[in-house]
């Protein structure tokens, strides 16, 4: 018996220092501005498997989200004509990330909603919890820069937050035709 409440107590002490060392941000974020990004490998809905970091050398907007989630159908449209498809010209990679559910129900979720930037899958929320809290809701926005350095975060859909990561994003891809 004794064994059985020290391992619980040493199990209990190394959540709660695993929990302390964890910072965590406005919005529940496990990241902020300036950090790198956390590395991952990417699985397309439909298509093809990468890893983040083969991205770097060009600005990435990873949007966090999912099929149920109302915010995030409220947002994609705005994503696919006001950054993603100016910004692809540019070389902006736009990146949905689909929180836990099957490639079939993501598939139909790019169909519904008719946006042409990839949406990938994330099982059991593995992806999100590198850069939120994994109980944290989605509609997040995270915007990584050539290097591979987070520049921007987003949580829900504001007009006048949407407004300024759009100019955070072209600004950045500017800064490659200054070059």
């Amino acid at each position: 018996m004794n064994r059985i409440v020290i391992v619980f107590a040493a199990l209990a002490i190394a959540f709660s220092v695993s929990a302390q060392e964890r910072k965590v941000y406005e919005h529940d974020y496990l990241v902020k501005i300036g950090d790198t990004a956390p590395e991952f490998v990417i699985k397309e809905a439909g298509g093809k498997t990468y890893n983040l970091s083969d991205l770097r050398g060009k600005v990435v907007m990873l949007q966090f989200t999912a099929s149920w989630c109302s915010v995030c159908r409220k947002e994609m449209p705005f994503i696919e004509s006001e950054i993603w498809i100016p910004g692809k010209k540019e070389g902006l990679v736009v990146i949905g990330i689909d929180r836990d559910e099957p490639e079939q129900t993501v598939l139909k979720f790019i169909e519904d909603i008719k946006v042409t930037y990839p949406l990938a899958l994330d099982p059991g929320a593995e992806i999100f919890s590198l850069f939120a809290l994994k109980e944290a809701g989605v509609t997040r926005n995270v915007i990584i820069d050539r290097d591979g350095k987070i520049i921007f975060l987003t949580r829900l859909f504001d007009e006048k937050e949407f407004g300024q990561m759009k100019s955070v994003i072209f600004a950045e891809l500017a800064k490659k035709k200054e070059k």
